[in-house]
């Protein structure tokens, strides 16, 4: 029967196509980056067209400001769910016992921040980096976040701090009742600053190697979310003093933007068309100035538009 179908025809159903889908690579939206400066004075914002150079919203205002917990808001993180409601959450101290939350429609307008208090049954000294994840499967959120607990597991030589970290989660369908918190990564050693990227079928765990001498990156992979993770690669990373994560589709590469937050303090990324072999493109991209740990996502342009008329 195609074969009766005209050439206009058959363009005019590529470009219906091409429009519902997206171009190759599925980039068809504009890339969003949540971030703080100094110890933490708020949610900033920057967006990019290419994956590369991001540009500050409102000049880099301060576009909502901490009230919870010890009033800071460091690694906010954002996701937009499948009602098309914005998701924020974020560490609001260096030792609460829980995380901050606010939601919002349009960027703009805010809901009342909340303080979700996960840890506050256990003897966890802190509550760090919240970061959030959506699965579309089982309609659930999942907040993944590093904590230490006295006593849980042995020091790992890790001789400048007196916390050894692990990943936990906790899971909720509505942001109004969550799970008991559970541990969900545990490499054996001190560890921070888990993001998840889902391809090629798997579930890729990037974090932070907290120990002595490390601070990098490194990655775990899962046939699931809830499953066994592998034995964490080697660091992804030449650098040291890396931390903060995260990762998104750009054209034919996966990037993985971090900060590097140790005396030359600024925001770089590694590029890979495969998730094994890395180059380190930060002298390709551009961030705003004292840029710190936050998360990348993509937005509609009405979103943005709506945000560059503030």
């Amino acid at each position: 029967m195609l074969k009766h179908i005209d050439k206009l025809t058959i363009a005019a159903i590529c470009m219906l196509m091409l429009i519902a889908c997206g171009p190759p690579g599925g980039v068809r939206n504009i890339g969003l980056f949540t971030y703080f400066l100094d110890n933490g004075d708020g949610l900033h914002l920057a967006y990019s067209r290419d994956g590369y150079q991001w540009t500050p919203l409102r000049n880099g205002a301060t576009l909502l400001q901490p009230i919870v917990g010890s009033k800071l808001m460091r690694d906010p993180s954002l996701l937009q769910g499948p009602d098309d409601t914005f998701h924020l959450v974020w560490t609001t101290g260096w030792e609460d016992k829980g995380f901050g939350y606010a939601s919002s429609k349009d960027l703009i307008k805010w809901s009342e921040q909340r303080f979700i208090p996960v840890n506050e049954k256990l003897k966890a000294l802190n509550t760090w980096a919240p970061e959030l994840f959506y699965e579309p499967k089982a309609k659930i959120f999942h907040v993944i976040y590093s904590s230490t607990i006295p006593g849980l597991f042995p020091e790992t030589n890790d001789n400048d701090s007196e916390k050894n970290h692990r990943l936990y989660s906790v899971t909720t369908r509505d942001f109004v009742t969550f799970s008991e918190p559970k541990l969900f990564f545990n490499p054996e050693f001190n560890c921070i600053d888990g993001t998840l990227l889902v391809a090629y079928k798997k579930y890729h765990l990037i974090f932070k190697d907290e120990r002595t001498g490390m601070k990098t990156l490194r990655i775990s992979t899962a046939d699931t979310i809830d499953g066994r993770w592998t034995q964490p690669t080697e660091p992804i990373t030449k650098l040291d003093w890396i931390e903060g994560p995260s990762a998104i589709r750009v054209g034919d590469y996966w990037m993985i933007y971090f900060d590097h937050y140790k005396d030359n303090l600024y925001y770089g990324a590694l590029r890979s068309q495969d998730l094994k072999q890395w180059e380190d493109v930060s002298n390709q991209v551009s961030f705003p100035k004292g840029m710190r740990h936050g998360t990348v996502l993509r937005i509609s342009k009405p979103i943005l538009d709506g945000l560059l008329k503030q």
